[in-house]
């Protein structure tokens, strides 16, 4: 994720679109048009399985880095993630800053058969049945710009629209207000938003601060088996990765080497 005077930046441009979106938008001509199952595929339920779960991300650019990958096309990528054993896959839909499109959760969903998350900048219900309208199972909520009770709200609404919440907190943050949102799942982030580092012995410090009765999952920092274990062992039950995987030459054999399939996990990708 960005650090602070991006993230707000980030934010203040999701405003200025949503400004330009009715208050009572209800998708529904999009969700007549869109040729996908209105049935849900449990994000949690898929993260719950015994061993480390990897949701898999296809991102486009990134505010730091640029563009990620030349050939970008998040359906092959979805594809190799599924082939390669993925629990889940992510689909940045921000566009100012990371060059995502909404359209793409509805081609992934078609694609592939695992959960769909979408990983956006959330601060209203219309992204929310924007986010159903066009397939997403489950949608990325940041507790860093949400109000403590705005947060619960968004996660009362996502619920009420069939999706689930992923809450993702930062390793400076009190993980309070994402417990007391409801949500099944919580998310630390290793970046630290001072020094744009990510930490993930941060990470793994948060874990005991985390009730057992939510799924966790520890995001940004990883690329390789031995952090997915050491941070398996901290109590993490999955692992959000996105540059990593798609800056890889190979996504699939990257994706195998992270879930421990391929010894040679120091080999460059």
């Amino acid at each position: 994720m960005a650090e602070p005077s991006v993230l707000y930046r980030i934010v203040d441009a999701v405003r200025a679109r949503l400004a330009t979106v009715p208050a009572d938008i209800e998708y529904a001509e999009v969700a007549l048009k869109t040729p996908i199952s209105r049935r849900r595929r449990s994000l949690r339920a898929a993260l719950a399985v015994d061993g480390p779960s990897i949701i898999a991300e296809c991102k486009k650019a990134s505010p730091s880095a640029g563009l990620l990958r030349g050939d970008f096309d998040p359906v092959e990528l979805a594809l190799r993630y599924q082939t390669a054993g993925a629990a889940a896959i992510s689909v940045v839909t921000e566009p100012d800053f990371f060059h995502g499109r909404v359209e793409w959760l509805t081609a992934v969903r078609l694609a592939v058969d695992l959960p769909i998350l979408r990983k956006d900048f959330i601060i209203d219900e219309r992204q929310l049945r924007e986010a159903a309208a066009f397939g997403a199972d489950a949608v990325l909520l940041i507790q860093r710009i949400l109000p403590a009770g705005r947060l619960e709200d968004l996660v009362r609404a996502a619920a009420e629209l069939g999706l689930e919440s992923l809450v993702e907190i930062f390793t400076d943050e009190d993980p309070a207000p994402a417990v007391a949102s409801g949500s099944e799942m919580i998310g630390v982030n290793a970046r630290d938003l001072a020094t744009f580092e990510t930490r993930l012995d941060a990470v793994e410090s948060m874990a005991s601060r985390l009730p057992e009765d939510r799924i966790t999952v520890a995001e940004s920092g990883i690329s390789g088996h031995d952090e997915v274990a050491r941070l398996s062992r901290a109590g993490y039950d999955a692992f959000l990765v996105g540059e990593h995987l798609v800056r890889a030459d190979d996504p699939e054999l990257a994706l195998r080497r992270l879930r421990g399939q391929d010894s040679d996990d120091s080999a460059s990708e």
